[in-house]
């Protein structure tokens, strides 16, 4: 007769474990080099100096990750509502009682220690999302729910905002991939695109340029479907009379009577009231092009608000910097400008451990958290650069890969959970470092220094590693 425990040990992924281990051991020496001058070379295990604490903090996740493995993957299923809902419960408190690092008020402390809980609400939404997708008969393109599954990732996304915390926030909204696996519309995928690049353009192209040009389109479509030349002609004249009619009252009535917001609420209420003339007939293709036409125009008047009110000034600032609307290398843009300069220096194989100037004389802040990259490419070079990407790389099809092969819909759902949300940590975080995407201060998953980031990547990956082991069973 078999030993379960052995055959418990066999069905373990242990590529998967041992591409953790690489990671989480790659990391600590990375946040060594880039906190030994703190105070002074000390003992790993004197916990005055960030390396010694985050070697503390990876023993605890070996002893985590254990602990976790020993659990039953009914167990998670079974409370992935109970641990969902506290966690949810715990970020209120976190804005009153928790203190303000960075802007951002997600951290409660236990003397010098501190925990953010918006890090472990990630394994926990991947949970209950996975319990709800994994319900019988459940399909996703059905509306009630479409709204049920965007009320789990919608819920954690405003709470976290209240905190002041974007980065984490947006953290939320990948989980979004794992709904189009499981039956999605892509359209929704395309418009999300859509609406990115409407953000970009409503920042660059002056809004009396941006809005005509955006109606201009509407109207060329609505000629198009009807093929009669007298409504596009109408149509178009009364747009350009009321685009008149909003600079004249701009001119005479004073700066504070915008021209856009002027053409905007008139040319929403004419052309909408237009539209429904044509639309006695009640053709659907031209009601989805006035849908899409004033969805398009909300929006756009929404960023403002959203960039203004919504975004902290500094990650303003690198939007503007990233658009190019600002340059400020010494001031607001110095973070990127010397993480640029740090992975630049490294060249193809690197200055060397131990090695880099960039890193030895702290010139890249936060080097060790949202920078942790930096030390990578200036001390490895490209050569340790292409590694990391290698094993993050690796990690991630290897989860999907895991998850295609569960006969359980739970463990599928919660598996491509695990894998969306290190693919964005990986891809944002690496590509705010190099500047192609904002700085919005996410971790490099186990790499930066962190117990929070750490402990709540290894829970949440090893739950998948239990669930794996569990593969021939139905776990719902």
């Amino acid at each position: 007769m078999a030993n379960p425990r052995t055959n418990f040990i066999a069905r373990l992924d242990w590529l998967t474990i041992i591409l953790f281990l690489v990671m989480v051991g790659f990391g600590w020496m990375n946040i060594f080099s880039a906190t030994q001058n703190e105070g002074g070379a000390g003992s790993i295990f004197d916990f005055t100096h960030r390396y010694s604490k985050q070697f503390y903090y990876i023993l605890t996740a070996l002893a985590i990750a254990i602990i976790t493995l020993s659990i039953d993957g009914k167990v998670w299923s079974f409370f992935s509502f109970p641990i969902y809902g506290f966690l949810l419960l715990v970020l209120p408190i976190t804005v009153l009682i928790g203190r303000e690092v960075n802007g951002a008020r997600a951290w409660i402390f236990f003397g010098s220690f501190s925990l953010q809980p918006a890090e472990f609400l990630k394994f926990a939404t991947a949970l209950a999302l996975a319990k709800v997708l994994s319900r019988h008969n459940f399909q996703i393109h059905k509306p009630r729910n479409l709204a049920i599954a965007a009320s789990i990732l919608g819920v954690p996304f405003i709470l976290i905002l209240f905190q002041k915390d974007t980065g984490t926030a947006l953290v939320y909204l990948v989980f979004v991939l794992v709904l189009f696996r499981e039956g999605l519309s892509w359209v929704v995928l395309f418009v999300a695109g859509l609406a990115v690049l409407l953000f970009v353009l409503t920042m660059l192209v002056p809004l009396t340029i941006l809005l005509p040009v955006i109606t201009g389109i509407a109207l060329l479509m609505t000629w198009l479907y009807q093929r009669n030349l007298k409504f596009f002609y109408s149509g178009t004249a009364m747009l350009g009379a009321l685009f008149g009619i909003a600079l004249l009252a701009s001119r005479f009535l004073g700066s504070d009577w915008s021209v856009s917001r002027l053409f905007f609420s008139a040319s929403v209420i004419s052309f909408a009231i237009w539209l429904t003339i044509i639309l006695r007939k009640k053709h659907n293709p031209l009601l989805l092009i006035l849908f899409t036409w004033m969805g398009a125009m909300i929006f756009i008047f929404s960023v403002d608000f959203v960039f203004h009110e919504i975004l902290q000034e500094h990650m303003q600032s690198r939007i503007n910097n990233i658009l190019g609307l600002e340059s400020d290398p010494l001031g607001k843009g110095y973070n990127l400008n010397q993480s640029k300069i740090a992975i630049g220096s490294g060249g193809f194989s690197g200055k060397g451990y131990l090695q880099g100037t960039q890193t030895r004389f702290n010139f890249v802040p936060e080097q060790s958290t949202d920078f942790i990259f930096c030390t990578v490419g200036e001390e490895w070079g490209f050569i340790g650069s292409i590694m990391i990407l290698s094993l993050f790389s690796g990690l991630i099809i290897r989860l999907i890969i895991l998850a295609e092969r569960q006969r359980s819909t739970f463990s599928r759902v919660y598996g491509y959970g695990v894998a969306s949300v290190l693919f964005f940590h990986f891809a944002i975080n690496i590509g705010m470092t190099i500047g192609i995407v904002p700085v919005i201060g996410i971790p490099l998953p186990f790499f930066s220094y962190g117990g929070s980031s750490l402990w709540a990547f290894t829970l949440m990956l090893f739950i998948f590693l239990r669930l794996d082991t569990d593969r021939y069973q139905i776990v719902s």
